[in-house]
């Protein structure tokens, strides 16, 4: 499938939605479950959707879109939340996440994307020349991943209980 903004769009506004429903009022148990050493629990995944919607998505779309000379993202910090996230609740994280989100697609959509707009570049620290076209597209694939890690977090908490029906249960068997 080609890159469509609007396509885009229609996933990046449900993904809060989506993860509200599967995480909100759920137990600590499972809000604070991860797959072991140093992997993310979904209070933590949802901590960094937020640092994301302040530091990556919409702040790079502006660097590729302004007429300065240096147009080079600044690193992003994939751990910010373990420190932003301190002293909040779930309910607060899910409510800023969404808040957040629907005032960058508000933002979003209020550029006229032509394609040569969606083709202008900028410095990616690690990648180097990236479109703004795949900066949009990663982050739809970005959401989607995390909605992946997600249920594969929450799933991999029954791993012993399911017995020989782990065989058949793709989630548990997926590759991180």
């Amino acid at each position: 499938m080609q890159f469509d903004l609007s396509d885009a769009i229609a996933i990046l506004e449900r993904t809060p939605e989506i993860v509200s429903i599967m995480l909100r009022n759920l137990p600590g148990n499972w809000i604070n479950a991860n797959e072991g050493g140093n992997s993310w629990s979904p209070f933590d995944i949802v901590g960094h959707y937020i640092h994301g919607e302040k530091t990556d998505w919409i702040p790079r779309m502006e660097i590729i879109l302004n007429d300065e000379t240096n147009k080079t993202f600044d690193p992003f910090d994939r751990f910010a939340q373990f420190e932003d996230s301190k002293g909040k609740n779930l309910c607060q994280l899910l409510d800023e996440f969404s808040a957040l989100r629907k005032r960058n697609i508000k933002k979003l959509s209020s550029i006229q994307f032509s394609e040569k707009l969606l083709n202008k570049t900028a410095m990616h620290p690690q990648f180097g020349s990236v479109t703004l076209r795949q900066l949009f597209a990663s982050w739809v694939v970005h959401d989607l991943t995390h909605i992946h890690q997600l249920s594969r977090v929450l799933a991999k908490q029954y791993e012993s209980e399911v017995g020989p029906w782990k065989e058949y249960m793709g989630v548990l068997n997926a590759k991180q």
